[in-house]
């Protein structure tokens, strides 16, 4: 179970805490109750800096408030919540159970079908190394309003299935999603890479942040958030020269990567059939 070491690695990492960390239960009296359990302690050596200069994009400003109890977007996160229980156990249910991880060689096989490619660490080191700078740079961005909403998360308040265990996700907050974040940052690094595969490649990544609305652990409202601060992150993020020249090797990188084979591609199609159907509570 590595996806949460992965989100909170990025955090503590640009925010220059020891590679060695134990997250301490947070309490709020109106945001979110205590938040118990002790994250295993995380040994991150091998994640580089970012591209951008911590600050220069500032999540708060590219979000809404966080939805409060008795407003419309509330109560539509309540019902969406409600409504997606239903998938428990279903294939979308699958689906959303593995995008529960966030490493980089998990990213590239679940983005490889929308890519058309064989994506993995060893076939793609260029597009590997930016990925992890550019992890930094978008939860870096996104840390800041988690942090300030503090927001709970849907299982948090209306009791339900979700499809991981929750000490995964109590000590950390809803509002935006970071899962969400991290799955728009691949769909608009590699629709940019490979743009004949760009439709593919973006709904992957609308897939991916709605894989947590499946899972139940995010609200609509912070799914929908997360693309925001996606966006402007990687709109920052190309400000940088040396993002842009690495970009040039990854595209070189990847017109030579392995096509996907015709069963490949025919298993492709099935989850392709499965992330178009419409979400019950939408």
């Amino acid at each position: 179970m590595r996806a949460l070491p992965w989100i909170v690695a990025a955090a503590a990492a640009t925010a220059g805490v020891t590679a060695s960390l134990a997250m301490a239960s947070v309490s709020s009296q109106t945001a979110a109750p205590v938040q118990s359990g002790v994250q295993r302690p995380l040994r991150v050596r091998d994640l580089p800096p970012g591209y951008l200069a911590r600050g220069t994009v500032d999540g708060l400003a590219l979000i809404l408030p966080a939805p409060v109890k008795g407003d419309e977007r509330y109560r539509a996160d309540r019902r969406l919540f409600r409504a997606t229980r239903a998938l428990r156990n279903g294939e979308r249910w699958r689906v959303a159970t593995r995008d529960v991880e966030m490493e980089p060689a998990a990213m590239m096989e679940n983005f490889s079908c929308a890519a058309g490619r064989h994506l993995a660490p060893e076939t793609a080191p260029q597009l590997d190394r930016i990925m992890r700078r550019v992890l930094v740079d978008a939860l870096t961005t996104n840390e800041t309003a988690k942090r300030h909403f503090r927001r709970l998360r849907p299982f948090q308040i209306d009791r339900g299935p979700i499809c991981q265990p929750e000490a995964q996700l109590t000590t950390s907050f809803d509002y935006p999603s970071g899962h969400t974040v991290w799955g728009w940052t691949w769909a608009l690094v590699l629709a940019e890479l490979v743009p004949d595969r760009a439709t593919p490649i973006l709904a992957r990544g609308r897939a991916y942040g709605e894989s947590r609305l499946v899972c139940g652990a995010h609200n609509g409202s912070a799914v929908e958030a997360g693309a925001r601060v996606a966006a402007g992150a990687i709109a920052a993020v190309h400000g940088s020269a040396e993002f842009r020249a690495d970009m040039d090797l990854a595209r070189a990188e990847l017109a030579t990567a392995p096509m996907l084979g015709e069963s490949a591609r025919a298993a492709c199609v099935a989850n392709e059939r499965v992330f178009a159907q419409a979400l019950p509570g939408r």
